[in-house]
């Protein structure tokens, strides 16, 4: 039986894309439903699912940013992207093998997708360097004017204070159960936000992922260790503490 992992932050698309498939590819198994880039990263390197379908524009972690993990965590994947209408992504994705799908998604549009990806998984591993002239095409496409800036500053509470503190001051932040934890070279502050929400307001550029529970200010970095299981070890400038990379995010840290 042919395994899958699905990513799209939609509940609705995501949820109309799962009962598709349901009932145009019978026999294959949905491993994760994921609604953001970091939990479909971990559960792709989890299962090592034969295709995953992503969704280019998640929180935190893009599709195409774990399409470009996949090499490491689980190279035999087969990967569709699902996107919005963008010309510029659908020509990259003619010129190549890998599958992408439009939103909404089209019944017979998915029954072609299946079709070829039946015969891929059967055939192995897909081509690397298919997916990987792919990824580097999209990576210089056009820059996309943002909705808004990313964020200058928070404001978080320390006991009775309420402290404003600025992003470059963070060392990172810790998920803690509905809140998030604040830390800086002076302290920790709550605050009042689920980490994936923080997420998407965050300079992708200066905060990462590198755990499901944390986000790391790459400017408070000072080295990355990789031990032999594959998992990595943040040292921080300004504090004693380190921080576990999980397996699937040492990926990202490849340019490190």
């Amino acid at each position: 039986m042919f395994e899958c992992v699905v990513a799209e932050d939609e509940e609705l698309l995501r949820t109309s894309l799962l009962l598709q498939l349901g009932e145009v590819w019978p026999g294959l198994r949905i491993v994760a439903e994921c609604e953001d880039g970091a939990s479909a990263l971990e559960a792709i390197a989890e299962h090592k699912p034969d295709v995953a379908f992503l969704d280019i524009r998640m929180p935190g972690l893009t599709g195409i940013e774990v399409a470009a993990a996949l090499s490491e965590v689980s190279p035999r994947t087969q990967v569709v992207f699902v996107t919005a209408y963008d010309q510029y992504a659908i020509d990259a994705f003619e010129q190549g093998a890998v599958d992408y799908l439009l939103k909404p998604v089209a019944r017979d549009r998915l029954q072609a997708t299946v079709q070829r990806l039946q015969a891929r998984v059967a055939a192995g591993r897909p081509d690397p360097a298919t997916l990987e002239a792919l990824l580097q095409h999209l990576a210089k496409r056009p820059a996309e004017p943002e909705a808004a800036p990313p964020l200058a500053w928070i404001t978080a509470n320390s006991g009775r204070e309420t402290r404003l503190i600025m992003l470059d001051e963070v060392a990172y932040f810790r998920a803690d159960s509905k809140y998030t934890v604040v830390v800086t070279a002076e302290g920790e502050a709550l605050l009042r936000t689920p980490l994936k929400e923080l997420l998407e307001a965050l300079d992708p550029r200066q905060f990462r992922q590198v755990h499901r529970s944390t986000i790391v200010n790459l400017k408070a970095v000072a080295s990355v260790v990789r031990d032999d299981s594959g998992k990595g070890t943040l040292r921080l400038k300004g504090r004693s503490e380190t921080l576990p990379v999980s397996v699937p995010f040492m990926a990202l840290f490849k340019g490190m």
